[in-house]
C-alpha cells in the first residue's frame, strides 16, 4: 500500500510565520478583554457633568441706576432796600412824677468828687512829694537827699550781734517799712538769713527818726520802702 503523505510536501517550513499570527491574534484578544469595560443598563447616570451650552439664551439687561439731579442753586439775597426817613422825630421827655419838684437841685461844679482813696498806698519810686528826712528840708532834690540820709542813719547805729559773730553768720538782711501819713515809721518787716541778723536789722529802722509824709495830689499818703542791709564779718 502506498503513503498519502507527498512526499515533496514540508509541512514545518512555515510553522514560524504562522506562530507569530497566532501568537499576535492571542495578545490582541487578551489586551482587549482587559481593556473593555462595561456599564449595567439602569438608567441611573450622573448628569452633573453635562454642560448645556446657554449662551444662545437672552441675557436680561441690567438696569440702568438713575442718579438724582443736582439740587437747585441757592436763591440770591433779597437787596434790602433802606429807605431814609426825611420826617423830623419829636423827641419826647417824661416827666418824673415820682420826685419832689420842690427838692434844690444842686449845680454839678458844687459837688466835690474825691478821686482818690485817703488809704492809697504810694511808692517811694513814684509818689509827687517824697518824704523829706530831717535836714533835707531845704535841698532841692529831696529823693537823693532822703537816700543819702537813710544810708547815713544805718552807717552810724549799725552795731554787729556779737552771738552771729561767734556763729559766723552774714549775708544780707532785707527790710521792709511804711512812712505813715504822720511821718511816722510803721509795718516794719524783715527777710535775711538769720535771726539775730533781722532783729538787728528791725532795731536800726525802729530808730529812723519822724519825717515829713510823703504827699500825692496835695494829701499825705503811706509810702513803703525798702532797703538792703548787708552784714558782712571781717
Amino acid at each position: 500500500m502506498e503513503p498519502k503523505k507527498n512526499p515533496g510536501a514540508d509541512l514545518t517550513r512555515n510553522s514560524a510565520y504562522y506562530f507569530a499570527i497566532g501568537l499576535f491574534a492571542i495578545l490582541a484578544l487578551t489586551y482587549f478583554a482587559l481593556e473593555h469595560k462595561t456599564h449595567p443598563d439602569d438608567g441611573d447616570y450622573d448628569t452633573s457633568m453635562n454642560v448645556d451650552d446657554e449662551l444662545d439664551e437672552e441675557v436680561p439687561m441690567t438696569e440702568q441706576i438713575k442718579t438724582p439731579p443736582p439740587p437747585p442753586p441757592p436763591a440770591a439775597p433779597e437787596v434790602i432796600e433802606v429807605i431814609e426817613n426825611e420826617e423830623e422825630q419829636v423827641e419826647t421827655f417824661m416827666d418824673d412824677t415820682e420826685s419832689d419838684e420842690e427838692e434844690e437841685v444842686v449845680d454839678v461844679e458844687d459837688v466835690e468828687v474825691d478821686d482818690m482813696d485817703e488809704d492809697l498806698d504810694v511808692p517811694f519810686a513814684v509818689i509827687e512829694n517824697v518824704p523829706v528826712f530831717p535836714g533835707c528840708e531845704k535841698e532841692s532834690n529831696k529823693r537823693a537827699c532822703f537816700n543819702k540820709m537813710i544810708q547815713k542813719h544805718i552807717s552810724r547805729n549799725f552795731r554787729y550781734p556779737e552771738i552771729s559773730q561767734e556763729m559766723g553768720v552774714q549775708g544780707r538782711v532785707s527790710v521792709m517799712f511804711t512812712i505813715q501819713k504822720d511821718g511816722s515809721i510803721g509795718n516794719i518787716r524783715m527777710r535775711g538769713p538769720d535771726k539775730n541778723l533781722e532783729k538787728e536789722a528791725a532795731r536800726i529802722i525802729g530808730k529812723l527818726p519822724k519825717m515829713t509824709p510823703g504827699k500825692q495830689r496835695g494829701r499825705a499818703v503811706r509810702v513803703p520802702f525798702s532797703i538792703p542791709i548787708n552784714f558782712k564779718l571781717q
